[in-house]
């Protein structure tokens, strides 16, 4: 018997998928939760062999719960409306071993979690090629990913230099060289294209 959990945030959705997958008869649902932090306690509480989780969930999400279960020994899903290249490729760093998108029929699910128990890692087909399409290098530098953090943080140009113990006028050349790698025009396009890249949380 295959043991479950399934994390959820839109509750007819939760029901709806554990009560077909309910219905085959190698597989068992063992609990259900509604964010990324309940689906973390159900792991831990009820070991089960797969944890299916939604990556957009309060309090914690999807990528998140998955980072920190890596230790556990429960192989994770993502079951996610978004075709994101950032999502996909944070979610294997985290060792997720299934992404599959909710448009898919529910006997591909099924199909993937006896083969994901057998060991096998399912990735929606459309996804990687998204992203061997794309190109899923960071090209930002160490530092550069710093002051971009910082930016992301709300910093200002003076608080960013005194933090890393640079001159504002260094800062402003890490930024414009940030702007320019990522193909932008200002700090918020560069959070928003870091994020859906992979390469910011």
């Amino acid at each position: 018997m295959i043991r479950v959990v399934i994390a959820e945030d839109q509750g007819m959705l939760l029901g709806a998928l554990s009560s077909l997958l309910s219905m085959e008869d190698d597989i068992e649902v063992v609990g259900l939760g509604k964010n990324g932090e309940e689906a973390i306690t159900l792991v831990k509480e009820h070991k089960p062999d797969i944890c299916i989780m939604d990556i957009e969930m309060p309090l914690k999400t999807g990528l998140d719960a998955a980072e920190e279960l890596q230790e556990e020994d429960c192989k994770i899903v993502i079951l996610t409306t978004f075709a994101r290249p950032g999502y996909f490729e944070r979610a294997r760093k985290a060792g997720v071993r299934g992404y599959l998108l909710k448009d898919s029929p529910i006997e591909e699910l099924v199909l993937a979690i006896r083969n994901i128990r057998d060991g096998k890692r399912i990735y929606a087909p459309e996804l990687v090629d998204f992203v061997y399409e794309a190109g899923s290098e960071n090209p930002l530098t160490e530092r550069e990913s710093q002051v971009l953090e910082l930016v992301a943080e709300g910093k200002t140009t003076k608080e960013i230099a005194s933090t890393l113990f640079l001159s504002a006028g260094t800062v402003r050349n890490y930024i414009s060289t940030i702007l320019e790698k990522l193909q932008v025009s200002n700090r918020i396009e560069a959070i928003a294209r870091a994020r859906e890249k992979g390469w910011h949380r």
